[in-house]
């Protein structure tokens, strides 16, 4: 049976193929080689990998991506494609679902949506739900540095609280461009932001939204 991220997985693979090794992403500074590379090195060096999340371990990473970053650009797409080495965690449906939907979901989008003529995605409401879960779990972790008070609300209504405080903004938009949003790509969601002025523009600017 497919899962979300085995499909979210393919279509990434499929739109670096596409695009090739020097399209721009929204991630800052990487071109689809280096988010490629981000790609493989999470799976396939978890002593790496660390350093996403741990400062000293930065360097580590540095230099592992850019031995990954330099191999044949097909051999990354490969990597992609067949995923984790045989006894990696992600191998195991649940942990690939939860760890694997959300970032391939969005490093997809990082791509698409860095091409001038990129157009909206239509995504079923069951995949839609399944992201709302995923983003209520980590909310409260991607909106910790949000310099104010932040709520994501659904257009159904449903909301979570992403950070205490006042002025209080609210995120208003579908699960997947809320997902955005709170990964720090601002710029590139569909959402409707209501607050103080200020506020709001504080908020659409902050660097330090995601991790």
């Amino acid at each position: 049976m497919s899962t979300f991220a085995k499909r979210e997985r393919l279509l990434l693979a499929d739109l670096l193929e596409a695009e090739g090794p020097e399209a721009p992403t929204l991630c800052t500074g990487w071109q689809t080689r280096d988010l490629a590379a981000h790609v493989v090195v999470r799976e396939r060096r978890p002593d790496a990998a660390g350093g996403i999340l741990i400062k000293q371990l930065a360097p580590r990473l540095e230099r592992v991506m850019a031995e990954f970053a330099a191999k044949p650009y097909e051999e990354l797409i490969q990597l992609i494609r067949t995923g984790p080495p045989r006894f990696s965690p992600f191998q195991l449906k649940q942990v690939d679902e939860m760890s694997n939907t959300v970032e391939f979901y969005v490093h997809t989008e990082d791509v698409r949506r860095a091409q001038p003529d990129w157009t909206p995605r239509e995504l079923d409401g069951v995949f839609q739900d399944a992201l709302w879960s995923r983003l209520e779990r980590s909310a409260r972790l991607m909106g910790r540095s949000a310099p104010t008070g932040l709520v994501l609300r659904r257009p159904d209504g449903q909301t979570a609280v992403a950070h205490r405080g006042t002025p209080v903004v609210t995120v208003t938009g579908e699960p997947s461009e809320l997902l955005l949003f709170s990964y720090g790509r601002q710029s590139a969601a569909t959402v409707e932001l209501d607050g103080d002025k200020d506020a709001v523009a504080k908020l659409h600017e902050a660097r330090q939204l995601g991790i």
